[in-house]
């Protein structure tokens, strides 16, 4: 559900959202979402200062309390 959401937050602001890819991987006390995006993207998924990023994360933090996991946001360039 987490997952789902935050690559389609990241679809809705890039340029090429065909080009945005997500994975989870698991660590022992959270889940690492890597969203993996095109250069030009990268920046707007961020947006300036990390805006975009931290208003992401707090959406984030409510579903948290809900499913009693934490997530970690990490943001990628794809390599083409």
């Amino acid at each position: 559900m987490v997952v789902d959401f935050v690559e389609e937050f990241a679809k809705l602001l890039s340029f090429e959202p065909e080009k945005i890819k997500s994975e989870v991987i698991p660590h022992e006390d959270f889940d690492e979402i890597v969203i993996w995006a095109k250069k030009a993207d990268v920046g707007r998924i961020i947006g300036k200062e990390g805006s975009m990023v931290r208003a992401l994360k707090t959406v984030i933090d409510g579903c948290r309390a809900k499913e009693n996991k934490n997530y970690k946001i990490t943001v990628k360039i794809i390599d083409e």
